[in-house]
């Protein structure tokens, strides 16, 4: 692995990158014109163009991409696209250079991007290399949340068409009308030797910053080496909604140290009964599970003022 700093000389130079960009998704469909001619202003050689018109395909693709020896590969997509391509490209001599296409874009907030393309398109060519850490549950990379409850259920049924009218609040009002049929689970969660038991229907556990499009702490961060467990509410359904609305209409969270948080490098989520996690919009695990962090598990491209620890 190169440097940091001399990985960041040979972008800013050579410009030598690969571009992967959803085209099956609404915003990377319509914005995919825009990206490319972003993309050819800012004097990138491209090794190659790759849409992803199948998602299923998107592991074959990225691997073609990186076939090429980029040393950055530019992504355009929602928080699925990109942690699903933060997976391929862990561990390799290659950044990932994240354009924010999506609903919430909770890593594009997470690594303080312009969610606009250009400013995105900016950071590629102005920023600078850094290591963040990933999430890991099971044997499954993650670059943003895993959680569970009534989340999982409100990722398989928000409607598509709620998205495009309401954006990131389409969420928390789905979650509103599962939630009158959905049943409290008793969780329980060690961190640092120490066992937490709580009552709720809705569990997360963060390696970034943001979820749902809004902060979940002040000093929380994607790349601190820490993981951080929290509930929505308590078993009560009323004030799970009550918080779910504060959330939605302010963002407004306290600090990691005043909050309803657990923190620490390594947790173990135990739930009565046995759930399913969702992991970064992936629902194929169930608890009991053993998170984890991956100390600067990939490369970014992040503006120059990001803290890189």
């Amino acid at each position: 692995m190169r440097s940091k700093a001399d990985h960041t000389a040979a972008i800013h130079e050579h410009r030598r990158a690969a571009l992967v960009v959803n085209t099956r998704s609404r915003r990377g469909r319509r914005h995919y014109a825009e990206v490319l001619r972003l993309i050819e202003a800012a004097n990138f050689r491209l090794t190659g163009v790759h849409p992803i018109t199948d998602p299923s395909r998107l592991r074959d693709i990225v691997e073609r991409a990186l076939a090429g020896n980029p040393d950055l590969l530019i992504a355009g997509g929602g928080d699925g696209t990109l942690s699903s391509t933060i997976r391929h490209v862990a561990g390799r001599d290659v950044a990932l250079g994240a354009l924010p296409l999506g609903t919430t874009n909770n890593f594009a907030r997470s690594l303080g991007l312009p969610l606009d393309l250009p400013g995105a398109v900016r950071v590629l060519t102005e920023g600078k290399v850094a290591d963040i850490d990933l999430g890991l549950c099971g044997d499954r990379p993650f670059a943003n949340l895993a959680s569970f409850g009534v989340s999982v259920e409100v990722a398989g049924t928000v409607r598509p068409w709620l998205k495009r009218i309401m954006g990131r609040s389409a969420y928390p009002l789905t979650a509103m009308r599962i939630l009158p049929g959905h049943q409290p689970f008793r969780a329980y969660i060690t961190a640092d030797g120490r066992r937490h038991e709580l009552l709720t229907h809705q569990l997360n556990i963060a390696n970034g910053r943001f979820h749902g499009g809004w902060q979940i702490a002040r000093d929380a961060g994607i790349d601190n080496r820490m993981l951080v467990a929290y509930q929505l509410g308590s078993g009560k359904r009323l004030r799970l909604i009550g918080e779910t609305l504060v959330r939605a209409t302010t963002g407004r969270w306290r600090s990691l140290a005043g909050g309803p948080f657990v923190t620490g490098s390594e947790i173990l989520v135990e739930t009565d009964p046995p759930m399913a996690a969702d992991i970064d919009g992936e629902v194929r695990l169930r608890t009991p599970l053993v998170i984890k962090t991956i100390p600067n598990g990939v490369r970014v491209m992040v503006p120059r003022d990001f803290v890189d620890r």
